[in-house]
Parts: structure tokens; sequence; C-alpha cells
């Protein structure tokens, strides 16, 4: 039998990481990909190949598909979870703000499914876009990535309905709360111009940044376990909720009015 051969972007730490080891306990071949190689030593010690990658870089995008066609010659798993959040003030997101955001969270998955798309044909393989539940309900001081990840939950159902004569699928992941360092890239990522009308809500803006790091937050491992009973499943659903408060977050936004869930929302985040 053919083994099976997994791309997975953002392996420096946390729910990439997390799938890259089980993919390998598995039995996949696993190219880890990150920014910085020397991040992915973790996977690498079990049997990973390293790959060098920014996904906002063209040529380094090619270069991975390419090291991949060499190696393995096809690709039965693509999952897109390289991103970050871009928080604060809507009002005070200035174009490279949005244009960063969208740059990572949105082109960058299309750009890899675009060139790493012969290969995924050869194998009828899989693409797993990893969204948020932050793409469905939209919270105060997210809304750039907010956006970016409805974003991506829309191009996943189009590529999902594009892609299925040539034997493609797409899995749309939409995590809750997990344990991982979103919460400092997100702080770290804040944007609050000096003179913005918020900052008297400066504190609530860093607590949406760290929102998803609590002591209920699902373990990157548990999560990674999950989604691969997923993938591994000959009968996948379109769309995944994992971690904590996803489905909760969900039911929010189907069955409350919106006029109720926006007072909740400004009453958590002190917006009354």
């Amino acid at each position: 039998m053919t083994q099976p051969v997994a791309l997975i972007t953002g392996c420096s730490s946390g729910i990439g990481q997390a799938l890259a080891l089980v993919c390998l306990d598995a039995g996949y071949q696993v190219f880890a990909a990150a920014r910085r190689v020397d991040t992915l030593t973790p996977l690498t010690d079990k049997g990973a190949i390293a790959i060098e990658l920014d996904v906002n870089d063209a040529a380094q995008r090619r270069q991975c598909v390419e090291q991949i066609r060499e190696q393995a010659g096809r690709l039965d798993l693509l999952v897109n979870n390289a991103g970050y959040g871009a928080m604060g003030p809507i009002m005070d997101a200035d174009r490279e703000t949005l244009l960063r955001q969208f740059d990572t969270n949105v082109f960058a998955p299309l750009q890899l499914v675009r060139d790493s798309a012969e290969l995924l044909r050869t194998a009828k393989g899989l693409i797993v876009n990893i969204g948020s539940v932050s793409g469905v309900t939209t919270t105060p001081f997210s809304g750039v990535y907010c956006a970016s990840k409805a974003a991506l939950h829309a191009i996943s159902d189009a590529l999902r309905m594009e892609l299925h004569p040539f034997g493609i699928q797409v899995m749309t992941v939409m995590p809750g709360a997990i344990a991982s360092d979103f919460g400092n890239n997100a702080t770290a990522a804040i944007t609050m111009a000096d003179s913005s009308w918020f900052k008297p809500w400066e504190k609530a803006v860093q607590a949406r940044a760290k929102a998803s790091q609590n002591a209920r937050s699902t373990s990157a491992k548990d999560f990674a376990r999950e989604l691969l009973g997923y993938i591994g499943n000959p009968v996948r659903p379109e769309n995944v909720l994992i971690g904590s408060g996803a489905r909760s977050m969900v039911r929010l936004k189907r069955w409350l009015p919106t006029s109720i869930l926006d007072k909740r929302m400004r009453q958590r985040f002190k917006l009354e």
C-alpha cells in the first residue's frame, strides 16, 4: 500500500505541530512547513521532513511543492493551518493590516491549493482549511480576523464544489478555543491608533486577543486526534467543529436574533 503524504503549514507550534505528530503516528509521510525550520526539530526527530515556508512567499510555495513532487510524487492531504489573528477595533485597522491579514489567512491558502493542485489530483487528495468559529460568530475587536476566516470558509465551499469532478475533497475546520500560541501572537498583532476612540476599552481589546486561551481550552493534541478521525473517515463531513466553545458559538449565531447576540457581545466587551 502506498504511504499517504501530507503537507501541513504552520507547524512551529500549536495545532500544526500536534497534527503533524498524529499524522506521523498514523503512518503518513509528513512534510512539515514553518517560516523557521529550527522550530521543527520535535517533528524531524520523529521522521517529518522540514520545509522552510512563509506562505506569503510565492517562490517558497513553489519550491515547497516541487520538493514534494520530487520526493513523494503525490499529495494526499494538504492542511492549510498557517495564519494569525489581527486584533483591534476595525476602525483602527489600516490598509496594511487588512492586506496582511487577508494575504496570510485567505489568499496564501488559496495559492497553495493552486500550486499543489496537480499533486492532489493525482492522489485524489483532501484539502483541509483551518478556519475558525470566529468566521461564523463575529466578536468586537476582532473584525478583520473574523472577516478573513469567513472569506476562507466561502472559498472552501466554492473549492469543494469545483474540485469534486477531479476527485479532490475539501474540509473546513472551525476550531473553538484551542490551547496554543494564538493569544500571544494576537496580542502582538493588536492595532490601535494613539488617537483611537477605543482607548478606554484597551484592556477589553487585549482580553479579546487572549480569549481562546483559558483553563477550558482544548489541548492541541486532543484537537489533532479528533481532526485525524474525521480525515480518516471514508464518509467525511464537509464542515467540522472542534474544541471548547465551538458548537455553542455557532449555535448563538444560528438561533439568537442579531439584536440579542449583538447586545451580549457588547456587554461581554464592556461596550454597553
